[in-house]
């Protein structure tokens, strides 16, 4: 299958995807916060590096196969990603932080995995993977993106326990972190 194919396919995932958080997200909110930027950043740039890796470390082709599985994973990672938006609503950040008047979302896919956002971020990243990594180039991406996920999930679920104590431990042991069946 051709190059130009993933490429526009991977184009149009990744900007549906986004789009939500672009158009739909709140943004410049000034409510009493509180914020923990070090990890975030952290977390983020592994994560960016490992979506980046996905998209250089590339395969010779890519069959039509890959390319529907592809297609599939980023259909699923973007209806993730628009429902976790709309239930967490105006609590939505990209740092890991609490509002004043912060609520614990255990509704729509937050019912599901505690970090829908990032469990859609790294089916993105499957979906990159496999419209145009090479197996080895998805392995250390999937590495990689893993240790930022894995950093701003504790930073984020940190906060979450101090502030909502016994009801987020009792949503953390019942609920997965962002992965199926990895609490």
């Amino acid at each position: 299958m051709s190059d130009r194919a993933a490429g526009i396919e991977l184009l149009v995932l990744w900007a549906v995807w986004f789009y939500p958080f672009i158009f739909r997200a709140p943004h410049w909110q000034k409510r009493e916060h509180t914020t923990v930027a070090g990890p975030s950043l952290a977390g983020l740039f592994l994560e960016c590096l490992g979506i980046s890796l996905a998209f250089s470390l590339r395969a010779p082709a890519v069959g039509i196969a890959r390319l529907a599985a592809s297609a599939a994973a980023g259909i699923l990672a973007i209806a993730m990603a628009w429902m976790a938006v709309a239930h967490l609503g105006r609590q939505l950040r990209i740092f890991a932080g609490l509002y004043k008047d912060h609520e614990l979302v255990r509704t729509g896919p937050y019912a599901v995995v505690r970090h829908p956002i990032y469990a859609s971020l790294f089916v993105m990243l499957l979906c990159t993977i496999l419209a145009r990594s090479s197996w080895l180039g998805g392995l250390v991406s999937v590495a990689v993106f893993i240790a930022g996920t894995e950093i701003r999930m504790r930073a984020e679920d940190r906060l979450l326990a101090s502030r909502f104590g016994e009801a987020f431990q009792a949503w953390r042991r019942k609920t997965p972190a962002y992965l199926p069946l990895i609490r």
